[in-house]
């Protein structure tokens, strides 16, 4: 049994580095790929993808590896995270997505504090935030035993090409994001919107996973219905 306060640990270390992975390569891209955007997303996005199934198998059997709080709110809604454990973790997370930020602006020589300038706003970009956020809940409560980091890594992969919003899909990382301005940024007037579609998709991908999951009576409990569905969380 792993203690809280290992917990808590476990998601602050893993969404700082969550955090400098994304801006950092995201500050290296922009660098080599000489004015070519899409070159920079592509390097952005391979950097993300291998960095999150690290941090997803490494971090993932101390805490869950949420390094999300649409991820902790939605499995505590599930009875899976006990919900005092819900607010340190949210605490955790969004103090490690700004020390990840300021990480990433130290190992590129850049000024520590700083806030983004990227505007990023729209009725398409809040619909990718939910649609990114609603597919990601999807795959970790559905996803098969042991297969969770890679399919969690691969659909943010993807999900940074095919939404609007290269998909952030994780209140704590818009947060971290507007300590930056820089390629993977985001201006601080636009974090509140992002963080409501994020959160709303996430109810939305609970809720799809309930009408696909189909339901059982418990032997002998006739009047007990319970999902007969397993998942792996997203570790």
């Amino acid at each position: 049994m792993v203690d809280l306060r290992r917990k808590i640990l476990a998601e602050l270390l893993g969404t700082a580095l969550l955090l400098a992975v994304v801006i950092g390569s995201g500050i290296m891209a922009e660098r080599l790929a000489g004015g070519n955007v899409a070159i920079a997303l592509i390097a952005n996005t391979l950097a993300t993808v291998g960095g999150l199934y690290v941090l997803i198998e490494v971090f993932g059997p101390l805490s869950g590896a949420h390094f999300n709080p649409a991820v902790s709110v939605a499995m505590t809604l599930r009875g899976e995270l006990p919900a005092f454990e819900l607010p340190p973790y949210i605490v955790a997370q969004l103090l490690g997505a700004v020390l990840g930020a300021w990480l990433a602006h130290a190992m590129f020589d850049l000024p520590i504090l700083q806030f983004s300038t990227k505007i990023r706003a729209g009725t398409g970009q809040w619909i990718a935030e939910a649609v990114a956020t609603a597919g990601l809940l999807l795959i970790i409560l559905r996803a098969p035993a042991g297969r969770a980091s890679a399919m969690v890594a691969g659909y943010i992969g993807a999900a940074y090409w095919f939404t609007a919003s290269t998909s952030f899909a994780n209140p704590a990382a818009a947060f971290g994001r507007m300590f930056s301005n820089t390629f993977a940024g985001i201006a601080p007037a636009n974090v509140p919107a992002f963080m409501l579609a994020e959160m709303a998709g996430a109810l939305i991908g609970l809720a799809i996973h309930g009408a696909l999951e189909p339901s059982r009576v418990r032997a002998g409990h006739p009047n007990l219905i319970e999902s007969s569905g397993e998942h792996e969380e997203a570790r």
